[in-house]
C-alpha cells in the first residue's frame, strides 16, 4: 500500500507515532513485520528508502531498499518471501524495531531471508540493551535449503530488562563494491519461549518421567509463520554460550543449520546438512551410571526418501542414516521410508563424566528427488535419556545455555 496525499501523510504520521511505542512481544509478526505498509513516496528514491523512519514501525540505517514482488535488478528477479513487499539490506545496513519485553524471559525471533548477489552474506542479530554475556550472533545465509530461493531462520535472546529493547537486523560489510548488494528480509516474528524442566513425562512418545533431556519431543521451538510449516524454520549454528531458539538444544557447526519442521502435526528436527551440523544437548550425569538413550528417525515427506535407492557394498538399500553418540558409545539407525513410518533407535552406554553430551547428526548427505539439488535429510524426534543410578538434576535458571 503506497500512501499519497494529505490523508496519506496523516495516516503515515499515525503509523510513525505508533512505531515510537514499543510493540508487545507476543507470539506472531512484529508490527509491520511483513513490510506490507509502504513508505511514503516522498521518502523514496526509486527503490531506496531515504528517510530513517520511512518504513512504518521500523527505523532503517544505510542503503535499505523497499522491494515489490517481481522487482528485477540486473536481470535477476528479486524473491519476496511473504506477501507483496520486503526490504533489502545493502552493505552495512540495518532495520530495527522496539519491543516490549520482560526481564529474564526468553524470546525467539523468526524471519525470512533470500540471498541476492554476494556469496558470503551474513546477518547479525542483536537486541539493545543486551544481556551481559550476550554478543550479536552472525547467521550465515549463503546455503539455500529450499526450492523457493529463500529460507526462514530463527534466533533467540534473553531480555536484559523490563520494558523496551531494540531488535536490530544488520547486514555486515562483505567486502563487495556494490553498496546495494545484500539479502532480502521479510516476515519478522517473535515468540516467548517456554522451557520444560526435567524430570517430565513425554506421554505417548516413549519417554520417561526420569528423562534427563529437555524438550526431547521438540514441541517447544521458534515461531512458524502460518502456512510455512512444510518449509520449516532453520536453527543456525551457535557459540557455546548462545541462547537457543530450540530450548535445551544447540547446533554445532561452522556454517550449516538444522531445520525445525512440522511432521503430521508434531514438531521435529530435520538434519539437512549431513555430518556438518550436529544437534547437541549436555546433561548432568553420575559417572558410572548405566544410561539408555532412545530416539525416533523418520522423514519429512519432502521427497528426501529417494535416498532409499542408495545401496551399500552388498547391494542393500541403506536409505538415510542418523548417528547418535553419548559417553564413549555411538550407534546408527537407517531409515528407508516414503513417509508415515518411524524407526526407533536405542543407545546404551555408561556415563563417564559428570556431564554428558548427547549428539545426533545425519551420517550422509541427501537432496530431494525433484532434481533441484535442495538439501534434505532424516528427521529425529522423541529423544529421551534415562540413567539408572542417577537422579535428575534440579531445574536451573540458565536452561537454554550450554556451558
Amino acid at each position: 500500500m503506497v500512501i499519497n496525499g494529505a490523508r496519506g501523510r496523516v495516516a503515515l504520521l499515525l503509523l510513525v507515532c505508533a512505531a515510537a511505542r514499543p510493540a508487545f512481544a507476543g507470539d506472531g509478526l512484529l508490527q509491520n513485520g511483513n513490510f506490507e505498509y509502504a513508505p511514503d513516496g516522498s521518502q523514496m528514491n526509486g527503490t531506496r528508502v531515504t528517510g530513517p523512519h520511512a518504513i512504518p514501525n521500523w527505523e532503517s540505517t544505510g542503503f535499505v531498499e523497499y522491494i515489490d514482488s517481481g522487482t528485477t535488478q540486473g536481470g535477476m528477479v528479486l524473491s519476496v518471501p511473504e506477501g507483496a513487499h520486503a526490504v533489502r539490506l545493502g552493505v552495512d545496513s540495518s532495520v530495527r524495531q522496539q519491543l516490549s519485553v520482560t526481564n529474564g524471559s526468553y524470546y525467539s525471533v523468526t524471519f525470512s531471508a533470500a540471498r541476492t548477489c554476494a556469496q558470503s552474506e551474513k546477518l547479525r542479530l542483536s537486541v539493545i540493551p543486551g544481556h551481559d554475556d550476550d554478543a550479536p550472533n552472525e547467521l550465515p545465509i549463503q546455503t539455500v535449503y529450499s526450492t523457493s530461493g529463500w529460507d526462514s531462520y530463527s534466533w533467540a535472546f534473553i531480555a536484559a530488562q523490563d520494558g523496551a529493547v531494540t531488535l536490530v537486523i544488520h547486514h555486515a560489510d562483505d567486502g563487495v563494491d556494490d553498496p546495494a548488494c545484500g539479502p532480502i528480509i521479510d516476515a519478522v516474528a517473535i515468540k516467548t519461549l517456554t522451557i520444560p524442566n526435567p524430570p517430565y513425562s513425554q506421554d505417548g512418545s516413549g519417554g520417561s518421567k526420569n528423562d534427563l533431556l529437555r524438550n526431547g519431543g521438540f514441541e517447544e521451538g521458534p515461531y512458524m509463520i502460518p502456512g510455512s510449516a512444510a518449509c520449516g524454520v532453520l536453527v543456525p549454528p551457535m557459540d557455546e554460550d548462545a541462547v537457543s531458539p530450540l530450548p535445551g538444544w544447540m547446533v554445532m557447526s561452522y556454517s550449516k543449520a538444522v531445520k525445525y519442521v512440522d511432521v503430521s502435526g508434531t514438531r521435529a528436527v530435520e538434519l539437512v546438512a549431513g555430518v556438518e551440523a550436529a544437534l547437541v544437548q549436555e546433561v548432568e550425569t553420575v559417572p558410572g551410571a548405566d544410561c539408555r538413550m532412545e530416539f525416533s528417525v523418520g522423514d519429512a515427506g519432502d521427497g528426501c526418501a529417494a535416498a532409499c535407492d542408495d545401496d551399500d557394498a552388498n547391494g542393500n538399500g541403506i536409505g538415510m542414516r542418523v548417528t547418535a553418540a553419548a559417553g564413549e558409545a555411538s550407534t546408527s539407525v537407517a531409515h528407508c521410508s516414503k513417509g508415515g513410518r518411524w524407526e526407533r533407535g536405542v543407545l546404551e552406554f555408561k556415563a563417564v563424566e559428570s556431564r554428558t553430551r548427547v549428539v545426533l547428526f545425519s551420517a550422509g548427505y541427501h537432496t530431494r528427488s525433484d532434481g533441484s539439488g535442495t538439501l534434505c535429510g532424516p528427521v529425529v524426534d522423541d529423544v529421551s535419556l534415562v540413567c539408572a543410578s542417577s537422579t535428575p538434576p534440579p531445574a536451573r535458571r540458565r536452561l537454554l545455555r550450554r556451558r
